[in-house]
């Protein structure tokens, strides 16, 4: 038996092979960004973004944010499931114990002898152990194997959610302090346009302008106004859905350094591709998913060979309580039982295909969520180079544009052109200046989305404090 207990039918746990990439796909101008073995991702959030208030943000989140409580009582399920599967391992035991007060019938088809007592009492006492499973095959074992998968991917998907979390935090704060710089781009050029309005209307007083002139000043100081309404109501809006992030009800946020302020990382190095499967906690889960899979079709094996069941008890039973516990009381029993399956209709077999075809779908999962890890690493590398080089080029128009509206003021002041083209410059350039602002959050996003992408973010102080 002792030899048998160590045999585990069904097949054993290999990672399968996966293709890595030698290197990250990256824009045709900075194909250098993934050399080396370093990756920013390996830092903690609190490294990563610098904004003491955004930091502090991302840590109320993580302890207030619904989703959090809910994956961490999902993590707290999947714990008590694997002491479930464990406790397979040991018998179950159980003491107890009784009193019988029973009356036979004197006209039952059995009577009793006459004379005697038709009532009698009795009582006992007694230790058992129900039917306990010998794990010949390996069944219990593969059934904990499956169980301990499941709990690691839960903690994985624990640590995912966390690391989704860290992202959409930095993100919806981002784009607040981005909609904050463009309400004052806004309210600049609102500010702006009233003073050429003003202008504009003494000069049509005053004989040099016409009503024309007036009507398009008019114009810009509408547009400036319905842009103010409408961030605004972006604002209001963004602050609502930060602060679900942060657990809270919708209210006001406060604020750190401004849009302008926020530093984006001069250099992100990606690291090598190989170390993205021990990083990122989605490819982890989905290994786990993998190996429950397989240690299932170990289950699904173990059902065709035979059982073995042990039972006992040992226990007093007596109609005097004087005599309970007398050595003549003693009952006692214990025997193995071995049941053999010999026709059960195709269920073992059809359940068996049922497993190894749930590996197939989980193995063809696993390999579909890395190759997707690579091609998000990739993204976010174009995305964090290409959206440099907009932020720049954007940078230039709008100084263009900027020189442009000046010149087109000077040329309707000096009589030499009309108001049209001040009216068409000045709404190119406050168009520029609120694509560059949109720019340069693209730009810093990417850091974020990159970020996450390597996965870096679910990371704890005290996990790195142990690396």
């Amino acid at each position: 038996m002792i030899l048998l207990a160590g045999c585990a039918v069904g097949p054993d746990y290999q990672r399968p092979a996966v293709e890595a990439p030698a290197a990250y796909r990256t824009a045709a101008s900075d194909t250098n960004a993934s050399v080396g073995t370093n990756t920013f991702a390996d830092l903690g959030w609190w490294a990563v973004f610098q904004d003491p208030q955004l930091s502090a943000y991302i840590g109320d989140a993580l302890t207030n944010n619904w989703d959090i409580k809910i994956i961490a009582a999902r993590v707290l399920q999947a714990q008590a499931s694997l002491q479930v599967a464990r406790s397979q391992f040991f018998p179950n035991l159980s003491a107890g114990g009784d009193l019988v007060t029973s009356r036979a019938s004197q006209n039952g088809p059995s009577p009793i002898p006459s004379g005697a007592n038709p009532q009698q009492n009795y009582g006992d006492v007694f230790a058992g152990m129900s039917a306990y499973e010998v794990d010949l095959w390996g069944k219990i074992r593969r059934a904990n194997e499956a169980a301990r998968a499941r709990y690691l991917a839960t903690e994985d998907a624990q640590r995912a959610v966390r690391q989704t979390l860290v992202a959409q935090v930095a993100a919806a704060y981002l784009a607040l302090l981005e909609l904050d710089y463009e309400l004052e781009i806004a309210q600049r050029t609102y500010q702006v346009r009233t003073n050429s309005l003003g202008l504009t209307e003494a000069r049509e007083q005053g004989g040099v302008a016409a009503m024309q002139d007036v009507a398009q000043a008019k114009i810009l100081v509408y547009g400036a106004e319905a842009s103010i309404v409408d961030i605004q109501r972006q604002r209001e809006q963004q602050e609502n859905f930060l602060c679900i992030l942060l657990g809270r009800n919708p209210g006001s946020i406060q604020r750190g350094a401004g849009f302008v302020n926020q530093q984006v990382r001069a250099e992100v190095p990606a690291g090598l591709p190989s170390s993205l499967l021990e990083r990122r906690p989605d490819l982890q889960f989905a290994e786990q998913e993998l190996v429950a899979a397989n240690a299932n079709i170990g289950q699904a094996k173990a059902a065709f060979y035979p059982q073995l069941t042990l039972t006992g008890f040992y226990g007093f039973q007596s109609v005097a309580f004087s005599d309970l516990f007398a050595p003549a009381s003693r009952t006692w029993q214990f025997g193995p039982a071995v049941t053999v399956p010999l026709f059960t209709g195709g269920r073992l077999r059809a359940n068996l295909k049922i497993t190894q075809a749930q590996y197939e779908e989980a193995l063809a999962t696993y390999q579909k969520t890395v190759q997707n890890a690579f091609r998000e690493v990739s993204d976010g590398l174009i995305a964090y180079q290409r959206t440099r080089e907009f932020a720049v080029r954007q940078e230039q128009r709008t100084q263009a544009n900027r020189e442009a509206a000046e010149l087109a003021n000077i040329r309707y002041d000096g009589g030499v052109t009309s108001y049209l083209e001040v009216l068409y410059n000045e709404q190119e350039l406050f168009t520029a200046e609120l694509v560059l602002a949109q720019a340069r959050l693209s730009e810093l996003l990417s850091v974020v989305q990159l970020y996450r992408a390597l996965g870096g973010g679910w990371q704890t102080e005290n996990s790195m404090v142990q690396k």
